[in-house]
């Protein structure tokens, strides 16, 4: 925004996580549940995200196994990504069958805390041609916070990601997301997020997005590539600096400079970040090269 007013011409944008220092990291998530309802239950994130992985798998009958062949996928991706710090090769049972921490989700369907840092630089047009022989321009952007109350919101389904995706489709003149669009990277705090968030952002209807995962369509090779970076599950809940990674793996695979893991003809993607659990933030930025 402070570039578009002209009077700034280049900005440094940093994000950054350093989880391995937050000693009291189960306080700190607590505080951001409301403080006259929730919080004085002393409720976990997970314990919630597991309620509302059961009602999302409920009302679309979207199967474990679809959620867990996302970490599967997640976590391969990650072996090529020399910033991802969770890369491994597992099986749909290792998911399964690890362990149990608020029924359906278990351990490995949920991103594990990490530290990281981006920055980034942003300048106007006629600057930035002047940066870069290979500039990445941003399109579209769309925000969105939902209710804060765990009682008033939709558990099924991300109000906020529908409504942050169609500003941001506005605004890029994006009328067919799955055809227009060469790849995405979004939010996978947890492995049915994924799937929730595919459908949000309109890739698919409400309940083919295990489908997508089965016919291997999110797949590196896929029709459409899926978090190709790895997502949270592999590289790592980077927490605040969550949404400043999925930028950079879009930009990384514009420029093509993704390495072992880049996406053939990749000219337009999606960067998708959510706040996570209790809160419903979510941010949304379409760039293309």
């Amino acid at each position: 925004m402070q570039i578009l007013t002209g009077r700034l011409n280049i900005v440094a944008v940093q994000a950054m996580s350093k989880a391995s220092n937050m000693t009291t990291l189960k306080e700190l998530e607590l505080f951001a549940f409301d403080p006259v309802f929730n919080r004085p239950l002393a409720e976990n994130p997970h314990f919630v995200a597991g309620l509302e992985m059961n009602r999302y798998l409920y009302d679309t009958k979207i199967t474990r196994e679809q959620c867990a062949k996302v970490v599967v996928k997640n976590k391969l991706n990650a072996l090529n990504n020399p910033y991802a710090g969770h890369g491994a090769k597992i099986t749909v049972e290792d998911v399964l069958n690890s362990e149990m921490i608020s029924y359906p989700l278990t351990r490995l369907d949920i991103s594990p805390s990490s530290d990281g840092a981006v920055v980034m630089v942003l300048a106007s047009e006629e600057t930035a041609k002047k940066l870069s022989d290979k500039p990445i321009w941003i399109r579209g952007v769309g925000w969105c916070s939902d209710t804060f109350s765990l009682e008033s919101r939709d558990w099924a389904q991300p109000i906020s990601t529908k409504i942050a995706a169609e500003m941001a489709y506005k605004m890029a003149k994006i009328n067919d997301p799955k055809r227009e669009i060469d790849l995405v990277e979004l939010s996978d705090l947890f492995s049915y997020k994924e799937l929730q968030h595919l459908e949000a952002l309109k890739f698919c209807s409400k309940g083919e997005a295990g489908k997508m995962v089965d016919d291997g369509v999110t797949e590196i090779g896929g029709e459409l590539p899926v978090n190709p970076s790895g997502g949270s599950l592999g590289v790592g809940n980077l927490y605040e600096c969550s949404g400043a990674q999925k930028a950079l793996e879009i930009i990384l695979q514009l420029r093509g400079e993704a390495g072992k893991r880049q996406i053939k003809n990749a000219n337009i993607g999606l960067a998708h970040a959510w706040r996570g659990v209790p809160t419903t933030t979510s941010v949304i930025a379409i760039l293309s090269n």
